[in-house]
């Protein structure tokens, strides 16, 4: 139960809330808000289906949600729009803006939205993950051409759908310290923190929460 003027994240999982609080730290952001996953396990069905309720809780002043857009951008944001028109929230846009999605409706919680990874493009947290790896990066064409092989072969246990998922973790397991989690190779300075997707999704965050 959130207290009076509360504001908070919602997101769909665990590596979602890492990625949120290193960025966060890089970027030097006010710990104004918390970042929570809905239910046991987390999932997007799960963040949908509390949306309206979350929503509706007393003390809430702002809420943002972080989902995968997944295959379909726009299928996800209708997904989206009729849960929030559930929860009393009208006159939403056709699509999602670009710098993420602002609603303020008078007596209602400001609520805000980005789908992964930019708001534009299908996608999930692990291309939103791939944009900041440095440009002119050596390895990561040799692990999109290693994906490439193996898919050719028709080795891959990974569907086509999570491709982004292999290519990130491959690369990920190639860098100095093999393996490090998405979250902490952005403190690391793995990852590129600066690269403009991230300054735009770090932008989002200050105009829902600090403002």
């Amino acid at each position: 139960m959130p207290g009076k003027n509360a504001v908070q994240l919602l997101v769909e999982g665990e590596n979602d809330k890492h990625v949120v609080w290193h960025l966060c730290q890089v970027h030097n952001v006010p710990e104004t808000f918390s970042v929570e996953i809905l239910g046991n396990n987390g999932g997007v069905d799960v963040l949908l289906r509390g949306l309206p309720v979350r929503l509706k809780i007393s003390g809430l002043a702002a809420l943002g949600v972080v989902l995968d857009a997944d295959q379909n951008l726009e299928a996800r944001w209708q997904a989206v729009k009729t849960r929030l028109f559930q929860a009393g929230y009208s006159s939403l846009p056709e699509m999602p803006s670009l710098e993420g999605t602002i609603i303020q409706v008078a007596g209602k919680p400001k609520v805000s939205l980005w789908l992964m990874p930019d708001n534009h493009l299908p996608g999930m947290l692990e291309d939103f993950v791939a944009h900041l790896i440095p440009a002119c990066d050596a390895l990561a064409p040799k692990a999109n051409a290693i994906l490439d092989e193996i898919e050719r072969e028709d080795l891959n246990r990974y569907s086509e759908n999570h491709r982004a998922k292999a290519f990130i973790h491959t690369w990920l397991a190639w860098q100095e310290t093999p393996g490090r989690p998405m979250g902490q190779a952005i403190t690391a300075r793995v990852l590129n923190h600066n690269e403009p997707l991230a300054q735009n999704f770090v932008n989002w965050l200050n105009r829902l929460f600090n403002q």
